[in-house]
C-alpha cells in the first residue's frame, strides 16, 4: 500500500512538471547585437559565453612549515613558473594569493579544464605542490568564458617582466 501511494505521488508530480512545461511562456531570446563569434571560439564559450573550469583552492600544506628559507624561495620561484606556463598554454584562467587568514587559505587557480584530473594532473607539476608547501581542493566550475582573456590582459597591464 506504501508502494502505491509514493508512487501515485510520483506520477502526480511528472504530470504536473510535464503540464506546467507544455504551459509555461516561451522566453523569446533576442540576439546580441555585440556578438563576436572569433572572440566567443577563442576563448570556448557556448552560445551563452560560459565555459567550464576546474576551481582550485590552494591551502598552507604540511611542508610549508619544516621548509628552510632557502628552499621556500626555491620553491616558490618553480611555483610562479608553473603559474606562467599554464596561463601561457591556456590552461589557467585565473590565480593569485589571498591575504592573510584564518583559514590557512593560500591563493586560487580556476584552471581552464573540463575535469579534476586534468586539474591534478597540471598541479602535480607545481613543485611546491609536490614538496607539499601547499595542498589543493578541487571543485568543477562554470564561469565566463571572458576569463579566458585575463592572461593576454595581464601581460599588457604589467609593467616588467623576469
Amino acid at each position: 500500500m506504501k508502494f502505491k501511494l509514493v508512487f501515485a505521488a510520483l506520477a502526480i508530480s511528472i504530470l504536473s512538471l510535464v503540464t506546467y512545461a507544455q504551459e509555461a511562456p516561451k522566453v523569446e531570446r533576442k540576439p546580441n547585437p555585440i556578438y563576436d563569434a572569433e572572440l566567443a571560439k577563442k576563448l570556448g564559450g557556448s552560445e551563452g559565453g560560459m565555459r567550464s573550469y576546474v576551481f582550485a583552492l590552494l591551502k598552507t600544506g604540511p611542508y610549508s612549515a619544516k621548509a628552510t628559507d632557502e628552499e621556500r624561495k626555491k620553491l616558490q620561484a618553480g611555483h610562479m613558473e608553473s603559474i606562467g606556463r599554464w596561463a601561457k598554454d591556456g590552461k589557467l584562467a585565473v590565480a593569485g594569493p589571498f591575504g592573510k587568514n584564518d583559514q590557512n587559505y593560500r591563493g586560487i587557480y580556476i584552471f581552464a579544464v573540463s575535469t579534476i584530473e586534468e586539474a591534478q594532473s597540471l598541479a602535480s607539476e607545481d613543485p611546491a605542490i609536490k614538496a607539499g608547501i601547499f595542498v589543493l581542493e578541487y571543485t568543477p566550475w562554470y564561469g565566463s568564458a571572458s576569463l579566458m582573456a585575463t592572461p593576454e590582459i595581464h601581460n599588457k597591464i604589467t609593467k616588467y617582466i623576469d
